[in-house]
């Protein structure tokens, strides 16, 4: 049997030793070293202790009441290749703000340890390479890119290729992987020869480029009506929360089943005696529970038909889902053993032991935080439109308000702006050292088609010339053809030219009966290129309309003569949209606007 490509296991009978271990999808791992040849093994451990216990005091008080999506930041001492380090694994779930939070500390911690050098990837691999990718050298790419990456100093730093010696007595990169053991050895014998880009890092570390302070961005309050004992045991630990969002939003007929009782008493948080309280929230996980779908069972049911008003009913249905949440969490068999169940049967169990009381009125007015606008939650898309072409309020750069906040702005342009770019193909040429020729010949033709007149005659001639015609020919306009007329020949030159004086006046009427070659059509006096959004929120494009008439009335003039003309003829349909300019009707704003539900 053949064996498969090379993927670094081995096989039986070649020394096997298990199956390549995989990091679990949505999680960040990262690992702290102390990289000191002077240092012993025991003065690295000690070393390494200070480590943790500066994160502790770093994560008390940057995270003081911040709520993660799923695990916490945690640094746990191993020993690893006869090394000893500081590890963690934390899964961030839908929560992207949670992951590089965690970049954020673990950038500050080099900065307060000497000699601290820290990798940190997730499941993609070396994922702030991907987020600095345009501006990263050509050898650096994911096959030599493994453990190269580290930060040192609050920078990002990167191991070079190593060279090697040939028989013509050059030296030439040796293009592999490294492996953990080759690159500390790097680190310890040559620190000095690390690359450091400013570009580079700048680009790594774009998105906790406002931290702390953006920390708190990512944390929403909403004041709600739940139960007292449900009160109770928030306050105790708000964190519990992002544990019963999550066993809400991934409920399935058994961990509902509990809700469907008629009996209160078998409930722990039943819908009774109801105080006023804000909670607190991760964002990803408040708009989890605030767009869910969920039908209240009929003990809920009494309490949201009382409300009228739009907004307090909406609010009645959140704390109504998170208190569901928090009953699916205790009560499902299946999370039994999660750290938040055995906190919450604790605290439930001191309430029914009477050890603890439950909260008077007074005191859960004592609980004083700060409510949150919910504005975050709805998307306007003309608004985000203005705001991923760098305007704001009422298409005035620089005006107040606009789509989220200034941090979203800035990161939605930025996504639009690279997006462009891969569109335009405007990437460096040392990119493709091979295609220098080709790059040229690629300019040259984007620069003739920029320079193209739309026009009736100019599109005619441009159509008779795609369509494989002679140059002379395919580029006489009706007067030429007129002057001319007299000396072609009577025979097949002359048939030709009228089948096609013929063909391309028909493919003109079709044009203009579509209104495809008029690019003012819009009374509103916008482009093709931006073109609105319909009211059902579908993106639609002007440019779209017309690239869309124009293959129809380019396909009716072909179906009509298709009798006539016996020879096939190759039609590069994707040409004759550029020349129409409708490819950039599919304007990156309604690209982006489309994809607005996927944004974490």
């Amino acid at each position: 049997m053949e064996r498969p490509q090379d993927d670094g296991l081995k096989w039986f009978g070649e020394g096997f030793d298990g199956f390549p271990k995989r990091l679990p999808g949505d999680c960040v791992e990262y690992s702290i070293r102390i990289i000191d040849s002077k240092l012993p093994d025991t003065a690295i451990r000690e070393k390494l202790s200070n480590v943790e216990r500066t994160a502790s005091r770093l994560s008390r008080e940057l995270l003081k009441d911040y709520i993660w999506q799923r695990d916490i930041f945690t640094l746990n001492l191993k020993r690893e290749d006869n090394f000893w380090i500081l590890h963690g694994r934390t899964d961030f779930g839908d929560s992207v703000a949670d992951e590089w939070l965690i970049v954020y500390l673990l950038r500050e911690l080099s900065r307060l340890i000497d000699n601290a050098w820290i990798r940190v990837y997730d499941t993609d691999g070396e994922f702030l390479l991907i987020e600095a990718a345009n501006a990263l050298p050509r050898w650096l790419n994911p096959e030599v890119a493994q453990n190269r990456v580290w930060i040192h100093g609050g920078k990002l730093l990167i191991i070079p290729l190593h060279q090697s010696l040939t028989s013509q007595g050059r030296t030439s990169p040796i293009t592999k992987p490294l492996s953990m053991i080759e690159a500390t050895c790097f680190i310890c014998r040559s620190p000095r020869k690390l690359t450091h880009s400013p570009l580079i890092e700048e680009e790594a570390f774009y998105r906790i480029r406002n931290h702390p302070g953006q920390i708190k961005d990512n944390l929403h309050h909403a004041p709600l009506y739940i139960p007292r004992r449900l009160a109770y045991v928030v306050h105790k630990n708000p964190s519990h929360v992002s544990a019963a969002i999550e066993a809400f939003y991934l409920r399935d007929p058994i961990a509902v089943r509990p809700l469907n009782t008629k009996d209160k008493s078998t409930l722990n948080f039943p819908p009774e005696d109801f105080v006023k309280t804000v909670v607190g929230f991760n964002k990803v996980g408040y708009a989890q529970l605030y767009s869910q779908d969920f039908t209240p069972s009929k003990l809920w049911e009494e309490w949201l038909h009382e409300t009228n008003d739009a907004v307090t009913r909406k609010r009645w249905e959140v704390a109504m889902k998170l208190t569901c949440g928090f009953e699916m969490l205790v009560e499902d068999p299946q999370n039994q053993d999660k750290r938040a169940v055995r906190e919450i049967k604790l605290l439930l169990e001191d309430l029914g032991s009477g050890e603890e009381q439950l909260p008077c009125d007074k005191e859960v007015e004592s609980w004083v935080v700060q409510e949150d606008n919910e504005d975050w939650l709805d998307i306007d898309l003309e608004s985000l439109e203005d705001e991923l072409q760098g305007r704001k309020g009422n298409g005035k750069r620089g005006a107040k308000g606009g789509f989220g906040d200034e941090a979203t702005q800035d990161n939605l342009r930025k996504m639009v702006q690279r997006f462009e770019d891969f569109l335009n193909n405007d990437e460096s040429d040392d990119m493709d050292e091979d295609n220098d020729n080709e790059d040229e010949e690629d300019q040259t033709d984007e620069d003739e088609d920029r320079e193209v007149s739309f026009d009736e005659e100019e599109f005619v001639k441009l159509m008779t010339e795609m369509m494989g015609l002679p140059p002379a020919l395919g580029g006489e306009t009706h007067q030429d053809r007129a002057d001319t007329s007299e000396d072609v020949d009577d025979d097949d030159d002359g048939d030709d030219a009228e089948d096609i004086r013929t063909l391309s006046e028909l493919m003109g009427l079709e044009l203009k009966a579509a209104e495809a070659l008029n690019l003012n059509i819009d009374p509103s006096g916008r482009s093709a290129r931006t073109s609105g959004v319909k009211c059902s929120g579908e993106p639609v494009t002007t440019g779209k309309v017309k690239r869309n008439q124009a293959n129809e009335a380019v396909g009716n003039v072909f179906e009509a003569s298709e009798d006539e003309e016996k020879s096939d003829i190759d039609i590069d349909f994707e040409l004759a949209n550029d020349l129409l300019k409708n490819l950039q009707g599919l304007s990156v704003v309604n690209v982006a606007a489309g994809n607005t539900n996927g944004l974490k």
